[in-house]
């Protein structure tokens, strides 16, 4: 939920140099290092099965961190090698479920409710003079809109309601970017990327440079998905 407090990271993709430690011990190393937070693994990814020697891997836990198993295979991991990563498969299962939200919202709130003003909207009041809009105000404001309330009813996040107003194409690119990178990254010089601001178009700058930043590693690159506490 947006706020006037400095940015909530609830999830952070670390990126190991070739040659580093690339445990779960030293992933939190460099939350620690660089977020002052401790954190425990993340199992956001789907784990690749090749397709010739998929039956034998699937086993296999190896080049996985914190990997979890259904029937005895491996099917999720909070991360290890990209290659064994299906990084594909994780946005492409994002972006359904993200299709299917939108689509619902679409159904239920937008076809039966007038267009809202997204929070920011309100926060910005709240920004302007602070005296005269609290952040409480601010939120009641908002959360007071015949949308907002529908939202609330149906259990849609209110606060993406800029996200769903912009379309769906908007909406699953934000998720599916979500599920890949979280909401910040650390890269293997130990530069920490995050967005600029809450708002969505600060988000969207950010994923996409993490995005590129992660496309560009090598497959024996190695990640780990780390949950702040």
């Amino acid at each position: 939920m947006p706020t006037s407090m400095p940015l909530h990271v609830p999830v952070v993709t670390v990126c190991f140099a070739p040659g580093e430690d690339a445990d779960w011990f030293a992933a939190s190393e460099k939350v620690t290092d660089l977020l002052d937070a401790d954190g425990t693994p993340a199992r956001r990814y789907h784990v690749r099965h090749r397709r010739l020697i998929g039956w034998l891997t699937r086993f296999l836990g190896y080049y996985l961190l914190d990997a979890a198993r259904r029937f005895g295979a491996v099917t999720m991991a909070a991360g290890g090698r990209k290659g064994r990563l299906d990084l594909t498969g994780t946005a492409a299962r994002a972006a359904n479920d993200a299709a299917l939200r939108w689509r619902a919202w679409n159904t239920h709130i937008a076809a039966t409710t007038r267009a809202a003003h997204p929070f920011e909207d309100y926060l910005a009041q709240h920004h302007a003079d602070p005296t005269k809009v609290s952040l409480a105000e601010a939120r009641r404001r908002f959360e007071q809109q015949p949308r907002v309330l529908a939202m609330l009813a149906l259990s849609f996040d209110p606060y993406e309601l800029s996200v769903y107003q912009a379309g769906e194409a908007t909406y699953v690119g934000l998720h599916w970017r979500i599920a890949l990178i979280g909401d910040a990254l650390i890269t293997t010089d130990g530069r920490l990327l995050i967005p600029a601001s809450d708002s969505v178009a600060d988000r969207f700058r950010f994923l996409n440079e993490a995005c590129r930043y992660l496309r560009s590693l090598r497959s024996s690159a190695r990640l780990c998905a780390v949950a702040i506490a």
